[in-house]
């Protein structure tokens, strides 16, 4: 599967909520009422906090093979350990909640291989319920790098409620580089093995592709 090497400053699952609410203040403004003009700017306005939402930045990522870049945008919920069918006993998990203005794109914490890829329907509970990780709509993406295996959970919360995955079973893959998309507010979880460090602890702003959360010992 080619890798997503687009330029565009928007993700492309943004393209028909924008269209769409930029024909719409097209078609109000030429109706001869106030209330439809009134309509035509929340439409606009609207279509621009879609470019806001799903804005695609490039991003300058690190390049050491020690380190493990966090996931997504975000603020760190919650570090812990917990029991994991992807790996024998517990596993390290930081969990990080994207709000509504936070880029909602994922990406690779290491350069590796995708492994395997489990979608899952569940619930739509706020993603900073702590049942969420848990209970609602997820994709899970397990990858194997040179050093350990780790997985990427992409989770769907009260608003978002469409996961987009941009890979696929068995593509190599870089550090830093786009695996999916979560619409409209989420949760992504990042799942390591017991002998990694982690750096990160709750309340801390994480930037995509860029933010060290981890480092093998």
């Amino acid at each position: 599967m080619p890798k997503r090497a687009s330029k565009l400053p928007v993700a492309k699952e943004g393209f028909p909520f924008i269209l769409g609410f930029c024909i719409a203040g097209f078609i109000f403004v030429l109706i001869p009422f106030v209330f439809f003009r009134f309509l035509s700017l929340s439409s606009f306005l609207l279509a621009t906090f879609c470019i806001y939402f799903f804005r695609d930045p490039e991003r300058e990522v690190p390049q050491d093979s020690t380190i493990l870049l966090s996931p997504g945008d975000g603020k760190v919920l919650e570090v812990s350990e917990e029991s994991s069918p992807y790996f024998e006993g517990k596993a390290k998990v930081i969990k990080i909640f994207l709000s509504i203005f936070d880029v909602h794109i994922q990406r690779a914490p290491m350069a590796g291989k995708i492994l395997r890829i489990d979608y899952q329907k569940g619930k739509f509970l706020d993603a900073r319920n702590p049942r969420a990780a848990y209970e609602n709509e997820n994709n899970v993406i397990v990858i194997q790098t040179k050093k350990s295996k780790m997985v990427v959970k992409q989770i769907a919360g009260l608003i978002a409620r469409r996961i987009a995955c941009w890979v696929q079973m068995g593509e190599e893959i870089e550090a830093g580089q786009k695996l999916g998309l979560i619409r409209f507010g989420s949760q992504v979880n990042l799942i390591l093995p017991m002998d990694v460090e982690v750096c990160v602890s709750p309340g801390e702003r994480l930037i995509g592709g860029v933010s060290v959360v981890a480092l093998h010992k």
